[in-house]
This record gives C-alpha cells, sequence and structure tokens, in this order.
C-alpha cells in the first residue's frame, strides 16, 4: 500500500507535464500568436513555426524528470538507473532546444537576407541552422560525460578524410559561398551562360545554382562550373538595359522629321512599357547611306531584360503606323528604286 502510494507523485508529475504542455501550445502560445500578429511582429508566424510541437514535449520532459526524481528520492529506482535515465532526459530537451534555436536562427537569417536583394536566402539560412545544431550536440555531448576535447581531435583528424572524401561537395559548397559574398551572381538575376543556356536565377543552395528558363525549364549547374564559367549577368551593374533598334527610311525623306517623330515614339513606348526608367531620354544616330535607304540606330530603355521584347514590338507596331500617318518612307532591303531623270 505503501509504495502504491509512492508512485502517485510520479503518476501525477507526468500527467501535470501533459496537461502543461496542451495548456501552453493551446492556449498560451496561440495568444501570443495571436497578438504577434496583431502587433505586426516582423517575422511572428516563421517564429512560431518554428517553435510548434516541441515545447509540448519539453512539458512532458519536465514531467518526467520530476518523477524520476521523486522515484529516487523514494528509493524505488536505483540511483544510477535514475542518474542515467536523468541524463538521458536531460540531453533529448537540450536536443529539442537546439532544434528550435537552430530553426529560428534559420529564420532570422532568412528574415534579414531577405531584405537584401539577391543574396540567397537558403544557402545562408542552411549554414546558420547547421552550426547552431553542433554547438548544441557539443553541449549535450558534455552534458552526457562524454569529454569535448577528444571529440573535436576526432573530428579534426576524421575532418581530412571526410574532406577527401567529400571534395567535390565541399568544392561546390565554397564555390557557392564565394558567389552569395561576390555578389557576381544574386538571387533573380537573369544570366546567360557561355553554352547559350538563360535564365532567371531561382536559388543558390548548397550545392547548385537552379535557373528557371523563360520556357519555364529549370537548368541546374553546379556551383564550382558556374564560378568558374563565363556568364553575362543582365542585371548587373543595374537591371535596366539600353535596347538599340535598327530603322532605314527612304532617301527622300526629312531627316529632321524623321528624328523628332522616331523619339516621340521612343519616349511614348518607354513611358508604357518601362516607366520608371523616366530619366532617361532615348536618342538615336544616323549611321550609313545604305542600298535601300538611310540607316539609323533608336536607342531605348527599359527596366529589365525581358522587357526587350515587349519594348521592340510595341516600338515597331507605333512607328509604322506614325511613319504612315506622316507619309515617310521605311526603306525595303533587295528592293532597287530606280529614278528617272527627265
Amino acid at each position: 500500500m505503501e509504495k502504491h502510494l509512492q508512485l502517485i507523485i510520479p503518476v501525477v508529475a507526468i500527467s501535470l507535464g501533459l496537461i502543461a504542455g496542451l495548456v501552453f501550445e493551446k492556449i498560451v502560445i496561440k495568444r501570443l500568436e495571436n497578438w504577434a500578429t496583431k502587433a505586426k511582429v516582423p517575422g511572428n508566424k516563421r517564429i512560431f513555426r518554428s517553435i510548434r510541437g516541441e515545447p509540448r514535449l519539453l512539458c512532458l520532459i519536465a514531467g518526467l524528470y520530476w518523477a524520476i526524481i521523486s522515484l529516487d528520492v523514494s528509493e524505488l529506482l536505483p540511483p544510477e538507473t535514475s542518474d542515467i535515465i536523468q541524463r538521458i532526459l536531460t540531453a533529448i530537451a537540450l536536443y529539442l532546444v537546439t532544434l528550435i534555436l537552430a530553426r529560428l536562427a534559420a529564420e532570422f537569417i532568412s528574415s534579414i537576407t531577405r531584405r537584401v536583394e539577391g543574396v540567397s536566402v537558403s544557402l545562408l539560412s542552411n549554414l546558420g541552422k547547421i552550426v547552431v545544431l553542433v554547438l548544441g550536440i557539443l553541449i549535450i555531448l558534455d552534458r552526457l560525460g562524454i569529454p569535448i576535447t577528444p571529440v573535436l581531435a576526432t573530428l579534426g583528424i576524421g575532418g581530412l578524410a571526410v574532406a577527401l572524401a567529400f571534395q567535390e561537395t565541399l568544392a561546390n559548397l565554397f564555390s557557392g559561398l564565394y558567389l552569395v559574398i561576390s555578389k557576381q551572381v544574386r538571387d533573380g538575376d537573369y544570366i546567360k551562360l557561355e553554352s547559350g543556356q538563360e535564365g532567371y536565377v531561382v536559388d543558390i543552395t548548397w550545392r547548385n545554382t537552379v535557373i528557371r528558363e523563360i520556357s519555364n525549364n529549370v537548368v541546374v549547374v553546379p556551383n564550382t562550373k558556374l564560378a568558374s564559367a563565363i556568364y553575362t549577368n543582365y542585371h548587373l551593374p543595374i537591371k535596366e538595359i539600353n535596347l538599340p533598334i535598327q530603322v532605314s527610311v527612304g532617301y527622300d525623306s526629312d531627316l529632321d522629321r524623321v528624328e523628332k517623330v522616331t523619339l516621340e515614339v521612343a519616349k511614348e513606348v518607354m513611358a508604357e512599357i518601362s516607366p520608371k526608367t523616366t530619366n532617361f531620354e532615348p536618342f538615336l544616330f544616323y549611321q550609313e547611306f545604305g542600298e535601300a535607304g538611310i540607316n539609323l540606330d533608336v536607342f531605348l530603355r527599359v527596366s529589365e531584360f525581358l522587357d526587350q521584347r515587349a519594348a521592340k514590338h510595341e516600338f515597331i507596331k507605333k512607328l509604322h503606323r506614325r511613319y504612315q500617318k506622316e507619309e515617310i518612307e521605311i526603306a525595303c532591303p533587295g528592293i532597287e528604286v530606280v529614278y528617272v531623270k527627265q
């Protein structure tokens, strides 16, 4: 009968741990999440997503820890067994806390890197998570009574073997870090590889750089190959890009009127396609006396690389319509005009 009474405290401790976990997760965390949402705390959704599930387990572990201590005090459990179980429970609790901190570190790094244009979020956040996990595991080993110094020495010796075995993987990792730190390639940049493939950089991971083509296909390039490749980044130093368009008008055209009309159309197209490039004034240069007419190059500016197609499309349509209205002849290559002198 006395032993049954001594078992009441462990049962109560475990039950209270379960109840406390449910109350903490369903009520306390839920109210904190609602408050953070109303107060518009930056990154609140990611923060609460990072800690969801673990608080309930931590409360249960606390209840189990209390139950083990009560069994030890009542001498229902041998001290050696009680000490081992306490160490295991402590290690599990520390591991759960490490997981929470690793997720929070990843979310914190993500929230910072998202504010910096072009910085790879996944690579830096994963590195931050790995660093926290490694530190947490070292603390857990120390708490379990395992000396850290020999472990570090072993890791140092084994690190050479691992580095040799995973040489390609590590090379890709450091190449990815180089790309991110140098900012030669950033998330969202439009690049063209020397192989002719081109598209938007979607992500720079620890191993590959992912490029999404205009056709919505994905090109995966190892970081080492991209770091040593010749490529064109159309978003550096700025996203805006000059767009040259060749035009040819007949020899009978009034060149001053051609220039005036053409620039008016160019301004109209820029205002429609790339309204943010208001500080840029389109210009043109007459290039040569061609076989069919006088050739000129018109220079517009668009917001980014892909806007070139829409701008050229609209410019040709509007310029053709305007030239017809102004009775300006567009020269046609391959057609010879014979002037008969009377």
